[in-house]
Formats: C-alpha cells, structure tokens, sequence
C-alpha cells in the first residue's frame, strides 16, 4: 500500500494512547480518530519497521460508542484524545488496558475488579499549565496546549475540561497578553484552583512594567482570580498584592482542608480526588491501634484523613517544600500524631530511622516511575494490607509482579478512578494483602 492509497481496514483494538488499531497485510496500522468495531476508509501518513500510522478518511460503520466530541478543538489539540468515545466505554477501555498490563507485565490477577471511580466528564480541570506565545506569521498571540504531536501551540478559544469559570481562559489569556509590551517574554501561564479561590502564575522572562502590572492585575481583579508572577525557578513565585486568601481544598467529607501554594502538586480533579481518598481509606481499613506509613506523601492529601483514623502516622516525601506544608496542614488541622520526614524515595540505602519500624499499613502513591526502589522494605515493615495508587499501569504491573512473587502479597483487588477523562491517562488503585 503506497502512503497516499486510500484503504478500507476494520478496527480491532484501541491502542494506548487512544488510537484505533487496524491490521493491513499481516501489519498493524494505528489510526488516529478510529474506534474498535468501526469499518473505516484510512490513509497510511508515516511506515515504520513494526507498524504504520494512518489518517482516518472516514468511517463507513460507526462504533454505538462514538459520541460527537463536545470541543471545537478536539483533534487538532493535543489535551485530549478520547472525546469521540463515550465515558463509559473510556472506563471500560482503562480497565481493560490495566487489567491487561497486570497481566502480561506482572503475571498477576485481581481476585476482585473494583468498580471505576467516576467524576464529571467535563469542567474538571483545576490544575494546568497553558503555552502563551505571540506568532510573528500570525500577528497575535496564542495561549492553551500543544497541538497534537506537534511543537506548536493548538489555536483555541475554549477549553471544555478545565474546571468553571476558566473555559475561556485560553481566548481571555491571549487578549490580554497581546496589549502587553511583554508579550513576547510570557511563555506560559499556570492555573491552579483551590475549592473557593483560583490562581493563575504568569511566568515572565522580564519583569512587566507598571502599566503591564496594571492590565495584568486588572484581569485578575475582573475576573476574581489571584495573580501570581514567576520571573525564574519555582523559588521565585510571588503574588501580585499581599492580600490573597490561602488556596485550599477540602477531603475527608469536609473535616481535612489543605492548604497548598500555586505551583505545588495536587491532583488535577477535584472531585475524583475528595473520593479517591474516601476509597483508599475504606480499602485500607484503618484501626485505632495502627501505625500507617505513607509514602510520597506530598501535602498530606491521604497522611491526615488517615491519622484520624489510626493511632500513628508516617508521612514521607522528597520534597522539603511540600513536606513543610504538609507538618503545617496537620497543625492546622489539629491532628498530632503525624510526624514527615524527607527522603528520597528511590535511595532505599539512605534512609533514615523511620524506616527500621514496623508498620500495619502501607499507602504508596509514587510518580510514574513506580516504586521499585523501595519495595525490598515491606518485607521489613511487614504490613498487613498495601493500597497503591498509580498514575501508570506499566509501573503498577511491574510492582505488584514483585509484591506478590518476591514479597509474598496477594493482589485482592484493583480498578480504575476516572482521575483524566477525555485523556488516556489511566490512574488506578490496588490492594496487596500481606503474607499471614
């Protein structure tokens, strides 16, 4: 088949990054905006050694899981990737891509699939980071994410997933800019939106002058929006007036608020967060004599609704701010049975005390890398029950492989929590039981 030929192909698969997969001569061809059990029209764009890619052309059989994407933008920009297919068939096609990395990376099974966490399927977004260009060819400015698989920023004028009242702010954001002298010093604007304030932070490569300190303090003040400026690291982000209410979110059925900074992690749906947390409580099942060890603790997002349950907690993060905040989140919260301790938590040699004791429960929620490093420990902390919370099931797959033939756990049970819908990204949540 030459690059240019047009081909028909049946749909069999979804690969991971939310293309569909047909095959074509023995091949496999990945096509953008296909879906499994579609009949389509395809067109080859780029062969490669083990498949090719292909453009859609058009579909002859629809799959009953289409859906007409509700962006304007949906295939040009690179946020999101599963629009066209309704939400629950993107559940069911996260959990099977986990339960299929479980299997074929770890060699392991779930004695039980727990029901998808689910959230709103738009207007969830309450954490981004926006490019912000001015395009010389253009003559304006652009602002929103990346084009799909392309270096340029998408041309948008709404964002269907970031969370009310920011839809516009792409639009907004690059009216503004474009009446800045600076307007070719803002490469990105970052968004950060607690439960009752917003925040955006304007990473400026020259400090803005009065008159573009005004127009940018303006559109704050218009829209109700704290305004940060960062003029380099992270260590550089400071607000624009001194009288900003905390950015805070409430867990733990309104009895755990955190407070956090504007560039500081914490997930991105907030919704999905608050009963995320609820679930890894009742999957951990905490009782008032346990000592629980929570690893990459961040802002204590799970450390304190957990020390409200049990009798001890250890919180352990990597990152001095975050963990700070997280002691000053649980003095604020009045709980004092948590104690944080920094460590880097791919250095299993250099850790400290905390990690001699024992502890009956164990809550890991690592980066995408997993937690590899550290799992050679458990068979020291000896914990009856194990909930981890992964953002790649790659990672989890290869970890519960150990768990449970190195470590001697048992995989009870593991499901997928709708964290980014519209998006492949698949987050998941798993329960280990300890050797009797």
């Amino acid at each position: 088949m030459s690059p240019s030929e047009v081909q028909e192909a049946d749909i069999v698969d979804l690969a991971h990054d939310g293309r569909g997969v047909a095959r074509v001569g023995g091949k496999a061809v990945f096509v953008h905006g296909a879906l499994p059990g579609e009949r389509v029209r395809l067109r080859v764009i780029k062969r490669r050694r083990q498949l090719d890619e292909a453009g859609l052309v058009d579909v002859l059989i629809a799959s009953p899981d289409r859906v007409v994407p509700a962006c304007a933008h949906f295939g040009v920009c690179g946020g999101c990737s599963l629009q066209h297919l309704s939400a629950p068939a993107q559940l069911a096609a996260k959990e099977r891509q986990l339960l299929e990395n479980l299997e074929r990376i770890g060699r392991v099974r779930p004695e039980r699939v727990l029901a998808p966490l689910r959230g709103p399927a738009w207007a969830y977004r309450r954490r981004a980071r926006l490019g912000v260009k001015y395009v010389h060819k253009k003559g304006r400015v652009l602002a929103g994410f990346r084009e799909r698989e392309k270096p340029y920023l998408a041309d948008l004028t709404r964002c269907e997933v970031l969370q009310e009242p920011l839809a516009t702010l792409p639009k907004d954001l690059a009216a503004l800019v474009e009446t800045l002298s600076i307007k070719e010093k803002i490469p990105q604007v970052e968004v950060a939106g607690g439960d009752a304030s917003i925040a955006l932070v304007f990473r400026v490569l020259e400090t803005p002058g009065p008159r573009d300190t005004e127009k940018i303090a303006a559109f704050g003040a218009q829209r109700g929006l704290q305004i940060y400026l960062q003029t380099g690291g992270l260590d550089t982000v400071r607000p624009l007036a001194q009288d900003y209410p905390p950015l805070t979110y409430a867990v733990d059925g309104g009895r755990i608020v955190i407070e956090f900074g504007p560039v500081d992690f914490i997930q991105i749906n907030r919704e999905i967060n608050a009963s995320m947390v609820t679930t890894a409580l009742g999957l951990l099942l905490p009782m008032a004599s346990d000592t629980a060890l929570d690893l990459f603790c961040g802002l204590g997002n799970f450390t304190l609704p957990l020390a409200r349950r049990a009798a001890r907690v250890v919180g352990i993060e990597g990152d001095a701010a975050l963990l700070a905040k997280a002691g000053a989140n649980a003095v604020r919260n009045g709980i004092g049975n948590a104690a944080f301790f920094r460590e880097n938590l791919f250095e299993p040699t250099q850790f400290g005390p905390w990690a001699n004791e024992r502890y009956d429960l164990v809550l890991l929620d690592p980066p995408r890398a997993g937690a590899a490093a550290l799992l050679p420990r458990m068979a020291h902390w000896r914990p009856r029950r194990v909930v981890y919370i992964s953002c790649h099931p790659g990672s989890l797959a290869r970890d519960a492989e150990n768990l449970v033939y190195t470590q001697g756990f048992k995989l009870t049970c593991a499901g997928v929590m709708d964290m980014f819908p519209q998006t492949t990204h698949v987050e998941s949540i798993a329960v280990f039981e300890g050797p009797a």
